[in-house]
């Protein structure tokens, strides 16, 4: 297990450590590093409730604080999800190495390696964009600070906290560089909540694909015979046993679909509710105060992250909807005896129903699902614009 985790799978892997989910950490080890970020959130979380309190009756100053405290909500869910169901994690990561070990021939292996380098290049480039944009995000608020001294004026810039929070002190702008600080840091040690229920998903997606390509793989080639004695033995049975090896892989590819379907699928739901809720007042936000370019490139930034976090999670649905129909299409029952057709028809039945990825089996991840989240979000946002 060791070998193919540290190569293919290596990205998701470290953030599952570093997140303290790895399902074969130290007992101690994960409690330590998962009080860590949940402390971590919860030092973040205060400041912007104190910023709430603060805002009294002012509907403007409490929508400002709605996108920071969803950002860190789903940071909670995404950690305490892995951490719940950090059985079922280890179910799917020892089922990956098993299906590993069952490749038979160099092709099969081939086909499964393909999508191991594909998800370790998703997970990879999705990491990058958390590590590099998060920071990013917090950075902006030095922007008067830079300008003061590239570009001096009269009078100084006013300075822009990193986010909406008020740390208890008469003049949070005092303490400017110490809130700073604690946003960099903190913002980079939560996402790698985030980082590490996300990799977990798109891994496991890519490897349930590279199953479902194996078990169409072997039935394209039922009829092919090139390696087996067909002198020595009864046809029938050929085909019976190359059948029944090729079922048991199918078999296994929607087991798995369906584990991962039910480990995640009650907290999708909440997770999508926050990200529509998130978007509807950002865009909100972004209309309110379009006279101000510094605080609309930070909301349309927000914005941005949340979409491609979305697109992310649509588009690997939408690839497991396609493995999952393709099936149909790769089985040559035609090409085979009458008597082992009717071997595959409950394979036949079986891909006319697709695998896929659900919020609460509601809101199914795919490209056309996405676009239903936007409108539903501009939806909101029109309604909230309304009371404006």
């Amino acid at each position: 297990m060791k070998s193919v985790w540290n190569h293919y799978y290596s990205t998701t892997k470290r953030m599952l450590l570093w997140a303290g989910l790895w399902p074969y950490q130290r007992r101690r080890e994960r409690l330590l590093r998962v009080t860590l970020l949940t402390m971590t959130g919860l030092s973040m979380i205060v400041p912007q409730i104190g910023k709430f309190i603060k805002c009294g009756k002012d509907v403007p100053c409490i929508l400002a604080t709605i996108p920071t405290h969803m950002f860190q909500l789903v940071v909670i869910v995404k950690l305490y999800t892995c951490q719940f169901y950090n059985s079922k994690i280890k179910y799917l990561t020892d089922q990956m190495y098993n299906d590993w070990k069952s490749v038979e021939i160099p092709e099969e292996y081939e086909i499964m390696k393909v999508y191991a380098i594909k998800a370790r290049l998703f997970s990879f480039i999705y990491v990058l964009y958390y590590l590099v944009g998060a920071p990013l995000f917090v950075l902006v608020s030095l922007t008067p600070k830079i300008l003061d001294f590239l570009l001096p004026l009269n009078e100084s810039r006013p300075p822009i906290l990193p986010y909406e929070a008020h740390y208890f002190v008469r003049d949070d702008m005092e303490y400017f560089y110490y809130i700073f600080f604690h946003a960099l840091v903190g913002i980079v040690i939560v996402c790698v909540a985030i980082l590490a229920h996300d990799c977990m998903i798109f891994t496991s997606i890519e490897h349930v694909c590279s199953i479902f390509a194996v078990a169409g793989f072997r039935f394209e080639n039922l009829a092919n015979h090139e390696n087996i004695d067909t002198l020595n033995n009864n046809p029938d049975d050929i085909y019976k046993q190359k059948i029944a090896l090729s079922v048991h892989v199918h078999w296994r590819a929607l087991q798995f679909a369906e584990l991962l379907e039910n480990t995640f699928s009650i907290t999708f739901v909440i997770q999508i509710l926050i990200v529509t809720v998130a978007m509807s007042v950002t865009l909100l936000q972004v209309a309110s105060q379009l006279n101000d370019a510094m605080e609309t490139s930070r909301y349309l930034a927000y914005i941005g992250g949340q979409l491609i976090h979305l697109f992310c999670f649509s588009l690997q649905g939408q690839k497991l909807i396609d493995h999952s129909l393709e099936m149909h299409i790769i089985v040559h029952w035609y090409k085979i005896p009458i008597k082992s057709q009717k071997m595959l028809l409950h394979v036949m039945r079986k891909c006319l129903q697709p695998n896929f990825l659900s919020a609460g089996k509601i809101y199914i991840f795919s490209l056309k699902s996405f676009t239903t989240v936007l409108q539903s979000s501009m939806s909101y946002f029109t309604v909230l614009a309304s009371f404006e």
